[in-house]
């Protein structure tokens, strides 16, 4: 039979300082970008055309990044943060992948990539309540 392991006091503040501050980090930086391509910016939609991608592309892509940062920060609905989470590693190594195959300079490549970097800390370092398994059993939470 496996043994469980506890995180003391001082992990779990760790942990949750990991957490929150890599959640903000991810959220702010989706948000904003969806908001932006929601505004249709100007240099989001040059950026978008450049790429190769219509222009109706950042209203699609808006929606969905403002929808996913609300759902990684709202409380309970494991199943959508998971969802939310995935999408965001989805548009994020595609965004970068994007900028590598239209011969951008590096810094446009690194820059979804270190958001891509704090989305996966802030997945990696959640508290088991917000997860879609618990750590103690493989049955779901519920909600």
């Amino acid at each position: 039979m496996p043994t469980r392991t506890t995180e003391t006091g001082t992990e779990t503040n760790v942990r949750n300082i990991v957490y929150w501050a890599s959640t903000v980090c991810a959220t702010v930086a989706v948000g904003g970008a969806g908001t932006a391509d929601l505004l249709h910016i100007p240099a989001v939609m040059e950026s978008l055309a450049h790429l190769g991608y219509p222009t109706y592309f950042a209203t699609i892509l808006g929606t969905w990044e403002l929808l996913g940062a609300v759902a990684i920060l709202a409380p309970r609905r494991s199943r959508v943060k998971e969802w939310a989470y995935a999408g965001m590693v989805f548009a994020l190594s595609g965004a970068a992948l994007s900028h590598a195959a239209s011969g951008d300079p590096v810094p446009k490549i690194l820059v979804p990539l270190m958001v891509l970097g704090a989305v996966l800390l802030s997945w990696t370092s959640r508290p088991g309540r917000r997860t879609l398994f618990t750590t103690a059993s493989a049955r779901p939470h519920a909600g």
